[in-house]
């Protein structure tokens, strides 16, 4: 397979069409462009988020008031909760590499709808920030938690509206970007490129975007009842008009544990990209990889109730939902094992994308493990609402889909910039990174189990240890953090030039000049094989 005129192409970087300067970024249709506006964005929202946390996690270093009242602290959880989860971890990954890579993984020249992606932009920033505002105007910032439950986003006097709102507009984005790369793959894939020749990133984009298209609306549903019910006073929840609040978490972890898999499915997929490449030999079991994706996006839908466990659910439910939790942990398993076996045997080469893809599989393996426990009927009741649960929670999320984004923008910078990162630099963050994020979550596994709730502003003396450790950790992790987007942004402006082909990739994006160029291709290549054959490089036949 040849990719030829490529080469005669300028840049999308360079490339000068109608518009100039900035509005050439933000009245553009590049998918390539897009993707880096989404990049751009999160970063920034990531550490407006991430600072939030550095602030509770100075206030928990000890008992007592340390740097902030209780009403700030709850402001704080929610805001940090709303931005990472609805601004940056379910967009994350599928928005910003989806968006650039996704039509050059299949041998497109863009999406199916571009003006519709650039479109699903900006209703992402009117979302985000009106997500950040609503900390700051009005009635103070919301103080329900990120999930929203009732009462108290009925009751609550701060701006519960503005952040349903928010959330409301961001889930709209998300569900035009799974349309527009749901037809994209049906319907651009390069000739020859039948269903089992496509790379499995796009797979898993693929089962992503269904998951987008189908669950999401309820969430948006949901938060339009509670905003009817605050304003216009309809008995959707409150129990004084004839509501159910118990009705509302059903309608959101209906939406919100496949919005799990959301979060998941593509961090899955782009490891499934990397290993191959720094092993050189194909993935091991690639049937069985694409199976698992699209059976983890199935069964995810029936799994919400073990969120509910505690709720007043019938005994039969929990038995149900306990069994469905253990059942989707089986295509997960799957994947652990054909990542470990695609490894095995071949010739490694440990660059940093492979090393942060490594630390993504033994994160997301003990998140995996204590969800687990979390699955289990009896030990459900001594964990729920503890601390073991948000150090689960952000082993999943944290070490699953932000190690996978940390792999992928070391995996596809030089791609991306057409510029190298400094090694050094990225080993010395990835060190950090990795430590700081086991030393300020794992301790919240142990003082969890000891009983020490989640959300709490203060605590008894006998859990200060484990904050003390956990307030540590997050000074660590948020040093790593910083010194490697410096690292990346340093390498992007001054780095060496990159190859074409720095890792020695098999995949299409590897066949195209560094950056891409702005149409990706002057003549669509043809599909003759399967995707991860290494035999020769060169011409991948």
């Amino acid at each position: 397979m040849s990719i030829s005129g490529s080469e005669t192409q300028v840049s999308y970087l360079e490339y000068q069409g109608k518009h100039k300067g900035i509005w050439s970024w933000l009245l553009s249709t590049d998918h390539k462009r897009i993707g880096l506006l989404y990049l751009y964005a999160i970063i920034i929202f990531f550490f407006v988020a991430a600072f939030l946390g550095l602030l509770m996690r100075i206030e928990l270093i000890a008992p007592g008031r340390t740097i902030m009242e209780p009403q700030t602290y709850n402001g704080l959880f929610t805001i940090h909760g709303i931005i990472m989860i609805f601004v940056i971890v379910i967009p994350g990954l599928a928005a910003v590499f989806g968006n650039f890579f996704l039509p050059i993984l299949i041998g497109a020249r863009d999406v199916a709808f571009p003006k519709l992606n650039l479109f699903s932009w900006y209703l992402y920033m009117i979302g985000a920030i009106l997500g950040v505002l609503s900390q700051f105007i009005g009635g103070g910032a919301p103080d329900t938690g990120w999930t929203f439950y009732v009462p108290y986003s009925v009751e609550s006097s701060t701006n519960v509206i503005y952040a349903l709102t928010a959330a409301f507009i961001l889930g709209f984005s998300s569900i035009l970007t799974g349309l527009n790369f749901i037809v994209t793959i049906h319907r651009m894939r390069a000739p020859g490129m039948g269903w089992m020749r496509m790379p499995l990133f796009p797979w898993a984009l693929y089962a992503t975007a269904w998951i987008q298209v189908l669950a999401t609306p309820i969430v948006g549903i949901t938060l339009l009842m509670v905003i009817a019910e605050r304003v216009l006073n309809i008995g959707f929840f409150d129990p004084a008009l004839g509501g159910d609040p118990v009705l509302f978490q059903h309608l959101f972890w209906i939406y919100s544990h496949p919005a799990v898999y959301i979060m998941i499915l593509p961090a899955m997929g782009i490891v499934t990209e990397i290993f191959p490449t720094f092993s050189q030999k194909p993935v091991f079991g690639y049937g069985a990889i694409v199976l698992s994706s699209l059976a983890i996006a199935f069964v995810g839908y029936f799994v919400w109730g073990h969120h509910m466990f505690t709720s007043g659910m019938s005994y039969n439910a929990r038995w149900f939902f306990s069994f469905l939790t253990f059942i989707v942990a089986v295509p997960s398993a799957i994947k652990v094992f054909n990542w470990i076996s695609t490894m095995y045997g071949g010739s490694i080469d440990l660059k940093p994308p492979l090393l942060y893809a490594i630390s993504f599989i033994f994160l997301f393996m003990i998140g995996g493990f204590t969800g687990l426990v979390l699955g289990s009927l009896a030990t459900n009741v001594q964990t729920h609402d503890t601390a073991f649960v948000m150090a689960h929670f952000h082993y999943i999320i944290f070490g699953g889909m932000g190690f996978a984004f940390f792999a992928a923008i070391h995996y596809w910078a030089p791609k991306m910039f057409g510029r190298m990162y400094n090694f050094r630099l990225a080993y010395i963050a990835w060190g950090f990174n990795f430590i700081g994020f086991n030393m300020l979550y794992f301790p919240l596994f142990i003082v969890g189990l000891q009983g020490m709730p989640r959300r709490a502003y203060d605590y008894l003396p006998q859990f200060q240890s484990g904050h003390v450790l956990s307030t540590i950790g997050s000074f660590i992790l948020f040093a790593g953090l910083l010194l490697m987007v410096y690292n990346l942004i340093r390498g992007a402006r001054k780095g060496a030039v990159a190859p074409a082909n720095p890792w020695k990739g098999v995949t299409l994006e590897w066949k195209i000049p560094s950056p891409p160029p702005h149409e990706n291709f002057d003549d669509l290549p043809e599909i003759t094989s399967k995707p991860y054959l290494f035999g020769n490089i060169s011409d991948n036949k």
